[in-house]
């Protein structure tokens, strides 16, 4: 059963263009995303999936950098765009990422394949029911359910949101939904890059932690905010899209 992440990025969005490639501590966003999805055991393969666009250029060649496989395709209709990708690198099980979660704690990931592993659920995530902090957002399924899910809709809607119409559909897919220990419950937190305040905050941490534990996991960073909590201001009031 191999097991690939997909991470979905483009260097145009409407918020924050450019965002994968703004630095913290000396490397790109997109840079510290892979670096952490390379510290969960039970990934097999990574693969960038972006777009055609010209724009998303320069992020097939960090990713050439990086060394992860990269697949280009639609903007608009990502769930087909996940699966080509997920295909060309040959993959059984997804491990969605978005290229917002630059700080993704690679233990929460391995904690939701896990238990996609244990428990033989269509759909295996963190994220739906919200509990941890926005940005360590994991979803894991097989490449099979999602195919299944691309066939029974034409709504651009899901197929912008890669997982609605799984997510929406419980009794047609079975779920199962990680939700966080007190320490880490902290929903209405962001750290994920949607603008430039998110930007702000989520360099501060990674700079904060770079030179003794650059792979921090969420704890610590939400122990970091509680100790700092004027940081957690710098992006309180970003409103938040759904989630991908």
């Amino acid at each position: 059963m191999r097991i690939v992440a997909t991470i979905e990025a483009r260097m145009t969005s409407s918020r924050l263009p450019g965002k994968p490639l703004l630095t913290a501590a000396g490397a790109p966003m997109l840079e510290h995303l892979v670096r952490r999805l390379k510290a969960v055991p039970s990934i097999d393969a990574i693969v960038l999936a972006t777009t055609v666009n010209a724009a998303d250029a320069p992020l097939v060649e960090l990713a050439g950098r990086l060394g992860i496989s990269v697949f280009r395709g639609d903007e608009q209709d990502v769930m087909q765009r996940v699966i080509d990708a997920a295909d060309s690198a040959g993959a059984d099980v997804v491990v969605e990422i978005t290229g917002d979660c630059p700080i993704i704690d690679p233990e929460l990931i391995e904690q939701t394949i896990r238990m996609f592993k244990a428990h033989h659920a269509d759909y295996v995530s963190n994220a739906h029911v919200r509990s941890y902090p926005d940005g360590m957002d994991t979803q894991v399924f097989t490449l099979d359910t999602l195919k299944r899910s691309a066939q029974m809709t034409d709504d651009p809607l899901d197929h912008e949101h890669v997982t609605l119409h799984i997510r929406n559909h419980p009794e047609m897919f079975t779920q199962l939904h990680l939700v966080a220990p007190p320490e880490t419950h902290w929903p209405e937190l962001g750290l994920t890059l949607d603008e430039r305040s998110d930007y702000e905050l989520l360099k501060k941490i990674i700079e904060h932690f770079d030179a003794h534990n650059p792979l921090f996991s969420c704890l610590d960073a939400v122990r970091f905010l509680r100790q700092f909590p004027e940081f957690a201001e710098i992006n309180k009031d970003v409103a938040r899209k759904g989630n991908t």
